[in-house]
């Protein structure tokens, strides 16, 4: 009897709850264990050499999702004599911070035995709270460990950054992601069980394709295409059943790397549908996706794909943003919601990303020239004499604001990186800044001068 989708993916989870999650199974018990990140765990490498002689201080460790952030520090803690504390800056307050500095105070003065904190997410405290940690840290009582998906130049405090060793994980190749999924099939004891596994090479291309360097993806996905080929009576893993487990993936559980639903939500706001943006947010907040990650791609639409016909749509997007950090979910929600409706009527426009494009293209496949003498720096001691700034014209000595001279490199003089569209506020935007340069109009649709 045929079963509906609903009732076989309701198999498919029940099958997959029975057991801890196969990313859990398969964590490194060892350094040697662990796949990818050569250049920071390969033999003699700083971080190896630190965490095998425990003599780890103040660490940052910055990398993307499934790079192996929480792996490192469960292994620190499987090799240190130090005592070992671990806190979610998610759900962490100061109250948490002080107790675990307290009983490390008490733990060093009673039998003289350090400790390590681990505070996964270190980029969710707020200023407040890392003030509070930064005492201990200066003083030696604690030893931080900080894990962080987010740019820690910009989401950490100078001071407790100053203090820290930055270690940067990268996403893992292709040849590692390969090389994991195989162990997950042949590893009897913590792989994907007593059934025979096997897949084909175009299933597992496919989910090291959509893994994007996320070990703890691929092997959600893989656990869930297993299933779905159990299930159905079946060994080998086909990329049908790699595309299901996506799909099944996608709709249950819900995290930042679905890459298809972003794709509809992305295309959708392009495409100036409100309806069909909120229709995909929605389902990305059903789902329980990071409510930061939605953000931040707004943030990167608004340029992208909106820019200078609307120079406010950034400055909403960014608002949004930031209302994810202070309000919070669900209430975060509404306020998604609107920049995704102000980004769908906005006129478009995609001459910002095309640009910079044009311009790094320009970078890379020219020589690159020196900096022209008037644009030098002038300001320091000698400057002058070697000629920097000599013939260099300040713009705000014209009644107008400008005038004219070369800023590019000789070897690309005269290059036009920036095309102005001819939607929205970008046509007057261009036009008030020709009429600065005593330039004629121009037609935004066709490039010619037109009469004033």
């Amino acid at each position: 009897m045929a079963h509906g989708p609903d009732l076989f993916a309701s198999a498919v989870e029940e099958r997959l709850a029975r057991r801890a999650p196969l990313a859990a199974r398969l964590r490194p018990r060892t350094l040697d264990e662990v796949v990818g990140q050569r250049h920071l765990l390969g033999p003699g490498k700083p971080l190896r050499v630190l965490i095998e002689s425990d003599r780890l201080s103040s660490v940052i460790i910055w990398g993307p999702p499934g790079t192996g952030k929480t792996t490192i520090a469960r292994l620190v803690a499987g090799v240190t004599e130090k005592a070992f504390e671990t806190l979610s800056a998610v759900s962490a307050g100061v109250k948490d911070v002080r107790e675990v500095a307290e009983r490390a105070r008490a733990r060093l003065g009673e039998r003289g035995q350090g400790t390590i904190l681990f505070l996964d997410e270190v980029h969710r405290f707020s200023r407040a709270q890392q003030d509070v940690l930064l005492p201990f840290v200066e003083e030696g009582l604690l030893v931080l460990v900080g894990a962080t998906t987010e740019n820690p130049f910009f989401s950490l405090t100078g001071p407790l950054l100053s203090r820290s060793t930055l270690f940067r994980l990268e996403p893992l190749d292709d040849v590692a992601l390969e090389s994991l999924a195989y162990r997950a099939l042949e590893d009897q004891d913590r792989g994907l069980g007593d059934e025979p596994a096997t897949i084909d090479d175009d299933a597992l291309r496919h989910l090291v394709d959509k893994s994007e360097g996320d070990a703890r993806h691929l092997l959600t996905v893989l656990e869930t295409a297993h299933a779905l080929t159990v299930q159905d009576g079946r060994a080998a893993i086909t990329l049908a059943d790699a595309e299901a487990a996506l799909a099944l993936r996608s709709v249950r559980y819900g995290d930042d790397e679905h890459y298809d639903i972003i794709s509809a939500f992305i295309k959708s706001i392009r495409g100036s549908d409100p309806d069909a943006g909120l229709y995909w947010l929605a389902r990305m907040l059903e789902a329980g996706e990071d409510a930061r990650f939605i953000a931040r791609r707004l943030v990167i639409l608004a340029s992208e794909d909106v820019g200078l016909a609307d120079p406010q749509a950034l400055l909403v997007a960014d608002a949004a943003a930031r209302a994810v950090e202070y309000v919070g979910l669900p209430e975060a929600g509404i306020n998604l919601a609107h920049v995704v409706i102000h980004l769908a009527l906005a006129p478009k426009s995609n001459s910002v990303v095309s640009a910079l494009g044009a311009a790094t293209n320009a970078v890379r496949d020219r020589r690159p020239g020196p900096v022209p003498m008037h644009l030098r720096d002038s300001h320091y001691r000698g400057a002058q004499m070697l000629g920097h700034g000599q013939g260099y014209r300040y713009p705000h000595d014209d009644p107008s604001g400008w005038v004219p001279q070369e800023h590019l490199p000789v070897e690309i003089a005269g290059e036009q990186f920036y095309r102005a569209s001819g939607h929205g506020a970008e046509p007057e935007l261009v036009e008030h800044w020709r009429k600065r340069r005593g330039e004629d109009a121009v037609d935004m649709a066709t490039g010619e001068d037109v009469d004033e």
